[in-house]
């Protein structure tokens, strides 16, 4: 047989072979956008890959360590899934620590938190509401925060970029209530020239000077022509001056400012003396950390909501210390109470147990804090791909899934391929950093096939890179 009739008949028996897939370079409509924002490929990392498929389709530096931003979310939040199962909840302990007569505690009430990554609000309201439904209404002593169950170095949250204040900077407590988080509000009122605030939580130790203009223009990026700045008080540095200066266009709406100001005990005592008092408790006392007595029992014990909800927010959302919080209590395992403390090392023991027991070795994988939010974590584009492959194909698929953020409808994808045939179809997360970019999940093209992508971008221009990664997902979507 002449060699050109061999050729081409192996080249049709290998298209006819199940499962067969051969990888390829980047599109040239990627390349194009990858080059007009003078992005070299070798800064890139891709990996897309047919579910069922043995091969992927594209594979650029896909075996290179690289930093993948938020997107290490997935690994912790699939980890967690299977680790602790999708019903999982934390659990909350209040201890009264004195004798409770007529609804009365003549003593002490203890919160013993086992690392909650939801007592936000709304859930410090519930545990609130449902220590008043023991019968206790008066408090004659102190509040003590029992931060215990966590063993982790004590770090500077403004040591990663500089902005301490920012609530994606939290670092984790095993009590930490809403994130200590105080949310500003910003509404244009047009028939007034001005722009109101309104804080909430607003803690007594927080004042606030609104200074801003009210303008006609477009909106834009909102952030960028506002100021905050935060002044500490000399003399108590839990007490807060937040100016507000610079414009705000009327076409903007309703926006918020999310800032974390005060240390825990303060922003608790704040919080619960405005909660309890609203259920109408009365408190007597201070706050303060301690430790509970072993001789004491519970209470009341609160339970959080369970991890299968948790995760959408971490995904959805990219909660940096949601995330970090779940990834300490991978090392507790599902037994919580009986496996204090936790520490970092203990998780990085359970992440790579698990990863062997899915004969997943990710030998470049480097795991600081489980959320992204570090410039030493780092995996490559293809591990990412496996590990998305493994949870398709785990008993927690439809909770992993459900989790990401959809194109064009909800969490960090909302405002992204809203014009295109993509809407909807897309479930993925996404990753950002300076210089770092990243999007990873999962695309049902439109032959009905579902399709890993995944994207990496590690390179001082990676800001820009969104239309190259759009495009790639488009193309992914409308291939042959």
């Amino acid at each position: 047989m002449p060699r050109f009739y061999l050729c081409l008949s192996l080249l049709i028996l290998q298209g006819a072979l199940p499962g067969v897939a051969f990888s390829q370079g980047l599109p040239a409509a990627v390349k194009q956008k990858l080059q007009q924002l003078a992005i070299p490929e070798t800064a890139t990392g891709v990996y897309v890959q047919e579910i069922g498929k043995n091969q992927p389709m594209v594979a650029v530096n896909a075996d290179a360590a690289m930093n993948p931003a938020s997107v290490m979310k997935l690994l912790t939040t699939y980890a967690g899934l299977e680790l602790l199962g999708p019903a999982y909840t934390w659990p909350t302990m209040l201890y009264a620590n004195g004798k409770i007569i007529d609804g009365v505690l003549h003593g002490d009430l203890i919160i013993k938190g086992y690392g909650d990554p939801k007592l936000d609000l709304e859930n410090f309201w519930l545990l609130i509401h449902r220590l008043r439904q023991t019968g206790l209404h008066e408090i004659k002593g102190n509040l003590i925060l029992d931060h215990s169950h966590y063993d982790i170095p004590f770090d500077d949250p403004g040591e990663f970029d500089g902005q301490p204040y920012r609530t994606y900077n939290v670092l984790p407590e095993a009590l930490l209530v809403n994130y200590r988080t105080s949310t500003i509000h910003l509404f244009p009122e047009p028939e007034k020239n001005a722009v109101r605030v309104v804080v909430d939580p607003l803690p007594e130790s927080l004042r606030v000077q609104n200074n801003l203009k009210l303008t006609q223009g477009k909106c834009g990026d909102w952030q960028n022509l506002l100021t905050i700045d935060v002044t500490a008080d000399k003399e108590d540095k839990n007490n807060f001056t937040v100016a507000l200066n610079g414009n705000f266009s009327r076409q903007c709406g309703k926006q918020s400012y999310m800032l974390s100001l005060q240390d825990s005990a303060v922003y608790t005592r704040d919080l619960f003396k405005r909660l309890w008092g609203q259920q109408g408790g009365v408190f007597h006392g201070d706050v303060m950390s301690g430790q509970t007595p072993q001789s004491l029992s519970p209470l009341k014990i609160y339970q959080s909501p369970p991890l299968a909800d948790i995760i959408r927010g971490i995904n959805k959302f990219s909660n940096n210390i949601a995330a970090r919080q779940l990834y300490l209590t991978l090392g507790i395992g599902d037994v919580v109470i009986n496996n204090s403390p936790a520490t970092l090392a203990k998780s990085e023991v359970a992440i790579r147990q698990w990863l062997a027991s899915k004969q997943l070795n990710f030998p470049e994988l480097v795991v600081e804090n489980g959320s992204g939010l570090s410039r030493k974590e780092q995996i490559s584009a293809r591990h990412m791909g496996r590990l998305l492959l493994a949870a398709f194909n785990s008993p927690v698929m439809p909770e992993f899934i459900s989790s990401l953020p959809i194109a064009a409808v909800d969490g960090t994808l909302k405002n992204r391929f809203t014009d295109t045939p993509v809407k909807g179809l897309a479930h993925m997360k996404t990753g950002a950093l300076n210089n770092v970019r990243a999007l990873a999940g999962y695309l049902l093209d439109k032959s009905g096939r579902r399709v890993i992508v995944v994207f990496f971008v590690n390179h001082e221009q990676a800001g820009q890179s969104r239309a190259a990664m759009d495009t790639l997902v488009q193309w992914v979507y409308n291939r042959q």
